[in-house]
């Protein structure tokens, strides 16, 4: 994309962005909804707006509540930026956030296992063996005294 169709995309986003966070009359709408990122065709008549909606549960819901408020929403942030024409502007929802935080889960669940693991073998044992030379180590309870 060319410098102007950056400069455009990035104050539709932000606009976009400012709008949403003052809320929609449409009960469908809720949850924390951000704009992730903006995309111009070259020819600067078509935007694509990428939206992740948390919680996950809410976002089909949300998302057509934003698609039947497209043609407001376009209107407010035509008025706030200052172009000649304004793009038309597509909803889209952005799954990359959905597989991100879905990833970052998956860790905090290993991570409370190893805590869990850790503490059950330091509770019983204070001695614990070292499995690549099958030593005997002190354990963290040992060390800390």
């Amino acid at each position: 994309m060319r410098r102007r169709s950056l400069q455009i995309a990035s104050n539709i986003q932000q606009e976009l962005q400012k709008r949403l966070s003052r809320g929609l009359n449409d009960p469908r709408i809720r949850g924390l909804i951000t704009v992730t990122k903006v995309e111009l065709s070259d020819d600067l008549k078509h935007a694509k707006a990428f939206i992740s909606v948390m919680p996950h549960e809410r976002a089909k819901l949300t998302m057509h509540g934003l698609t039947a408020a497209t043609k407001r929403l376009r209107r407010d942030v035509m008025d706030r930026i200052h172009i000649k024409e304004m793009p038309t502007l597509r909803i889209i929802y952005d799954e990359g956030h959905k597989a991100e935080m879905e990833v970052f889960a998956l860790l905090e669940q290993d991570r409370r296992e190893q805590e869990t693991r850790s503490s059950s073998k330091s509770k019983w044992s204070p001695v614990q063996e070292d499995p690549s030379t099958n030593a005997q180590t002190p354990s963290t309870e040992d060390l800390t005294e």
